[in-house]
């Protein structure tokens, strides 16, 4: 039993490191290339870093032309080993080196761009048949230029939060996914935009002269109805700038997406369920009653206040306690979409409010007798 379970690892360790780059020799070599299908072969030596670097993309760009087994070739030769005949043949002198043979078996060397997208374009143009890479979805960020700074930033609409960049600055490439993860968080919130614009392109200096910008990345809020932005000086963390964003927007998002515990109470109302848990008969429904009228002034989040307070009035003690783990299971699956999670989630802050504090002070002393 052992040694079939020993045989099974085995056989699941070896399929998860396949790869699709076919491995060329002297031996094979000849028998592979130039017999009617066309390839792209890397030239390598294994203690070359550039190499190490180069082969997860190329191990991505063979994976992308599976599909095209039988009419192109994603091929790598050990240059510095076995394969150090063929290296010397085609005149191979550092490493990686990429050639690019025709269905024939001639060779041209490959000068393009060594990220995914170049080479693929590359075999793509020689072959005419197309990779099967995704194309990445588009950006959460709005990307601003000279044409629509303006009617971005002073909109009275939206505050609007903008990294000013240059695309060879390295602290800009740093900050680009976090941003953009930020981005993310606020799509959903018309009324606080994230935007970035490339300060360096001729076409946009007069926006970057305008704002004094001299390094990069900087970071300005415009607040709606203002002419002049505020300098962002806090620290470039996700948390740190959902939290400026937040204070400055009224919104109230948690990283990663969705909401924080804050969104939808309201002080005042947070007042009267402190109040409704501990109270009783006459008393409870008075509050009641003073709810109600109060969530005709406040908005929108005021009647899930209203209808807790009705749904333990009419008998339903136990309410808070079974809906508000219903909904906390429902915001761990996480599969609703974002609109109604949302909803959910101030569903859930709001019931928050109704936790009595003595059923708190018996949770902790039970946890600590458990312990």
């Amino acid at each position: 039993m052992k040694f079939s379970l020993s045989l099974l690892s085995l056989g699941l360790l070896t399929g998860a490191f396949a790869s699709n780059v076919l491995e060329l020799d002297p031996d094979n070599f000849d028998g592979i290339v130039g017999k009617g299908k066309p390839g792209l072969v890397e030239f390598f030596a294994p203690w070359c870093g550039h190499c190490k670097n180069l082969a997860p993309v190329y191990e991505q760009l063979a994976d992308a032309y599976t599909h095209a087994k039988d009419k192109v070739i994603i091929a790598k030769v050990d240059a510095d080993g076995v394969g150090r005949p063929l290296g010397q043949k085609y005149g191979v002198t550092g490493y990686p080196t990429l050639k690019w043979f025709n269905a024939n078996g001639e060779a041209e060397p490959y000068e393009g761009g060594r990220d995914l997208d170049a080479l693929a374009a590359f075999i793509t143009s020689k072959t005419g048949v197309k990779s099967n890479i995704k194309p990445p979805p588009p950006p959460a960020t709005l990307i601003l230029d000279s044409h629509t700074f303006d009617e971005v930033v002073f909109n009275k609409d939206h505050d609007t939060l903008v990294t000013f960049t240059a695309p060879w600055c390295g602290h800009c490439k740093n900050l680009k996914p976090k941003y953009e993860e930020v981005a993310k968080t606020f799509a959903s919130e018309p009324n606080c935009v994230v935007a970035n614009i490339d300060a360096d392109a001729e076409a946009n200096r007069p926006i970057a002269t305008r704002y004094e910008i001299k390094s990069f990345p900087t970071i300005k809020f415009f607040p709606k109805g203002k002419d002049e932005p505020v300098d962002y000086e806090g620290d470039r963390s996700e948390q740190a700038f959902v939290d400026f964003l937040n204070e400055k927007c009224g919104t109230s998002r948690a990283v990663g997406g969705g909401l924080n515990a804050k969104a939808g109470r309201e002080t005042e109302f947070d007042s009267l369920a402190s109040k409704f848990v501990v109270a009783t008969g006459d008393a409870r429904d008075a509050l009641f009653k003073e709810a109600s009228v109060l969530a005709a002034q406040i908005g929108p989040a005021a009647k899930h206040y209203v209808r807790v307070m009705e749904k333990v009035v009419n008998g339903t003690e136990d309410y808070v306690s079974k809906e508000s783990k219903r909904l906390a299971s429902i915001l761990k699956k996480r599969t609703l979409s974002p609109a109604k999670l949302d909803e959910i989630q101030i569903k859930a802050n709001i019931l928050a409010a109704f936790n009595s504090p003595e059923k708190s002070e018996e949770k902790v002393e039970r946890s600590f007798e458990e312990l």
